[in-house]
């Protein structure tokens, strides 16, 4: 039996299905037309069915679909061993995991186990004439960025970085086969137990991928303690601060904060960069944005090329200003 079609994993979390899977099914379905095979999602979640019914509006032609209360939390074990059984009986061509921390621990477990490469964090993809599929990562760093092929095992696989790729249009009217599949007794069983999840998310951190407003500093905030200026922003408009890794290797913020290559992917609404020259490095981590609104001094920093609106001048006295005029506005 050959193998054929492209699979992606549909992430779940508190019963959703995750943005990033739908993220790749838009690229799946672009891999799939010029493979000429089939795009197939992959949920395992005891509310499956339904999420499948969601799913489907984004572009698959198959679901394939294990639904049992034993899926409910992640667990290494048991994800890996059911994702295994469903590889070795499907045989896919293609199998693409989001790079979440879910997905960074469950793709190496699987590709071990199946005996194929992987390719971690990749934020390009592609197809060559011999239906080698290439994934792109950042390498040396976040320097350059490595192109990598698995041509002698299957399924090629690899994880891709969430945000990087915008989610398809969903058709409401839009169908496909869903394929039914249940969990072995024997998957059932693990060596260890999830006995509690403890959320880590408190008002002291922050939470870049799902921000839908981030504030942005760069070099040109000079010093840390300026960094309260977009705290007091962020906090005026529900938003997050964010930073580029030349104002986190000075020391001035924590490296939570890193948008870029080296740092978090994001897809906000809104994203305003303040004193961000606008290096490669940082603007394939926010590109992807939204609306990008950035503020610097310098006319031709490379910032501007990417931006929908450039406020060229002194961001000390545009950031109190603006901040100034949103809370006047919120007292209307």
């Amino acid at each position: 039996m050959k193998h054929q079609n492209v699979w992606v994993f549909l992430e779940v979390l508190h019963s959703k299905l995750r943005p990033v899977g739908l993220e790749l099914l838009g690229q799946g379905r672009r891999l799939a037309d010029q493979l000429g095979e089939k795009l197939v999602g992959v949920i395992l979640d005891p509310n499956a069915e339904a999420l499948a019914t969601e799913a489907m509006a984004y572009g698959p032609d198959e679901l394939l679909i294990v639904q049992d209360e034993h899926l409910a939390q992640y667990h290494t074990d048991t994800f890996t061993t059911v994702l295994y059984r469903l590889v070795r009986q499907y045989r896919p061509e293609v199998f693409m995991i989001g790079a979440t921390d879910i997905g960074r621990d469950l793709s190496p477990r699987l590709a071990c186990r199946l005996k194929t490469g992987l390719t971690a964090d990749c934020t390009e993809l592609d197809v060559d004439d011999k239906r080698i599929v290439l994934w792109t990562r950042p390498a040396l760093g976040g320097n350059l960025m490595a192109t990598n092929i698995c041509p002698n095992t299957k399924p090629q696989m690899g994880t891709v970085r969430p945000n990087v790729f915008r989610i398809p249009s969903p058709d409401p009217s839009r169908t496909c086969t869903i394929l039914h599949e249940c969990l072995y007794p024997e998957e059932q069983h693990s060596l260890t137990a999830v006995e509690k999840i403890i959320p880590i998310l408190t008002n002291s951190t922050v939470n870049l991928t799902e921000a839908e407003i981030i504030i942005s500093g760069g070099r040109g905030m000079k010093d840390p303690e300026n960094f309260s200026l977009l705290q007091e922003l962020a906090d005026l408009t529900g938003g997050c601060v964010g930073a580029s890794r030349a104002a986190v290797d000075a020391g001035w913020i924590s490296p939570v904060h890193q948008v870029g290559q080296t740092g978090k992917t994001v897809c906000p609404r809104i994203y305003i960069a303040c004193g961000i020259s606008g290096a490669i490095q940082h603007l394939i981590g926010m590109s992807t944005s939204d609306t990008i609104i950035a503020i610097n001094s310098d006319p031709k920093a490379p910032i501007f090329h990417v931006a929908d609106y450039g406020i060229v001048g002194d961001l000390f006295q545009i950031l109190p200003a603006l901040t100034q005029a949103l809370r006047a506005r919120k007292r209307t």
